[in-house]
């Protein structure tokens, strides 16, 4: 195992507006059984934590992983977090038979990061169960075990966070499985809002159907909105007067792919990548990153794009969608509500109703997209500039704050 220490840990960012340019760590990990290699990134780090999930997909990279844990990074200022932003990636189909044990290898290869400074989750091919699995067969009980690990009663707050994740909410859902999908629908829904579009005439194609992309689609078919499209795997599934969500969910099989045999026959199958050319109001690819790129960018015929997906449109097929007037609510805001939601249920901001989570990320959600929508359509300020505004203020909050003079974090 080999890492690069950029700067000492903990160290503050180089410039309060921007924030580091450098990731404080960059880690690379090699199974020792297939020689898959895992990659860990500290972006930042406040208290002495960072947070942000680990994902599993064949040809995962390391700047793949370091462009997502600047997002995490973003992420936790742009919701004023206390915690900074990471992120863990590895090189490995999660189909594969083998998965579990290297995931379980590179958890136990991270154990002093996982102990004490990285509270990670779910991400692209892990799902929470599984890492919660591997983490109590390593003794760590739970992801968030660095978190807990520092709060004041870690029993009460374990059971505190079991709680919120096994909540049962509408649809037969859990919680924990759908309120980062929650986030992004009060995303489009905020949207729609500053737009003044009104739900039934509002159609959304979705790139990806499993925790995010699927939560996103049952809590905009909820409030009327037709999703007209939706695409896994397999292919894009169409429909110009709305599909039936609930019906597709129901046909997914662990990994968010919907069996085709049971697709009811008046909906056009049509080939993967069709999604992204799906002529709707608002697009949301909720699957890979870079899945709008200088390649595919002159297909998108959707008004808007709402990033699921982290990192999920390059900067220079952004550029073009600017450019053609398609504005990109940006991943570090519209998917940013699962690990908000997080650290408000172990720091207790948060009840056991499910019903206080979503009043919380609903009114935060659609007050942040409305401030990026509407600037974008007064001044025509793209809504990364001015998310990015967010982020700066967060930092030159904190760099005014004396550091001697602030407490370590404590969870109650």
């Amino acid at each position: 195992m080999t890492s690069t220490m950029e700067r000492a840990f903990g160290q503050g960012p180089d410039n309060a507006e921007q924030g580091p340019r450098e990731p404080l760590l960059r880690m690379t990990w090699t199974d020792p059984i297939t020689g898959a290699h895992g990659y860990l990134v500290v972006h930042t780090s406040v208290s002495g934590l960072s947070t942000g999930g680990t994902r599993m997909r064949a040809g995962c990279t390391v700047s793949e992983v370091e462009d997502l844990a600047r997002g995490m990074a973003a992420k936790t200022a742009v919701f004023d977090l206390p915690v900074g932003g990471a992120k863990g990636g590895i090189d490995f189909d999660p189909k594969d038979p083998r998965a579990i044990g290297v995931l379980e290898r590179f958890c136990h290869a991270m154990r002093p990061w996982l102990d004490t400074h990285w509270v990670t989750a779910e991400d692209l091919g892990v799902p929470q169960h599984l890492i919660d699995d591997v983490f109590a067969r390593l003794g760590l009980q739970q992801s968030y075990h660095a978190a807990i690990g520092r709060s004041e009663n870690p029993e009460r707050t374990l059971q505190r966070v079991r709680t919120a994740l096994n909540a049962p909410v509408s649809g037969g859902f859990l919680l924990g499985d759908v309120v980062g999908g929650y986030g992004v629908a009060q995303a489009c829904i905020g949207t729609m809002h500053a737009h003044e579009w009104v739900p039934a005439d509002t159609t959304v194609a979705i790139q990806g159907i499993g925790t995010m992309g699927g939560g996103a689609a049952w809590y905009l078919h909820e409030v009327g909105v037709r999703v007209i499209a939706v695409a896994d795997a397999a292919g894009t599934l169409y429909c110009a007067d709305g599909l039936d969500i609930p019906t597709l969910l129901d046909l997914r099989d662990g990994y968010g792919e919907i069996d085709r045999t049971r697709v009811p026959a008046h909906v056009e199958q049509l080939p993967r990548a069709a999604v992204i050319g799906v002529a709707a109001d608002i697009l949301v690819p909720a699957a890979i990153s870079y899945a709008i790129t200088s390649d595919n960018v002159d297909q998108v015929a959707a008004r808007v794009v709402v990033e699921a997906a982290n990192a999920a449109t390059t900067p220079d097929a952004e550029a073009s969608l600017i450019g053609r007037g398609i504005p990109v609510v940006p991943d570090f805001v519209a998917n940013a509500g699962a690990v908000a939601w997080a650290w408000w249920v172990l720091l207790g901001q948060v009840g056991d109703d499910p019903e206080d989570s979503f009043l919380r990320l609903r009114t935060e959600m659609l007050a942040k997209v409305a401030l990026l929508v509407e600037r974008w359509l007064l001044d025509r300020v793209p809504p990364r500039q001015t998310a990015g505004e967010l982020v700066a203020a967060h930092h030159n909050a904190s760099a005014l704050v004396d550091p001697v003079a602030v407490p370590v974090l404590v969870i109650p």
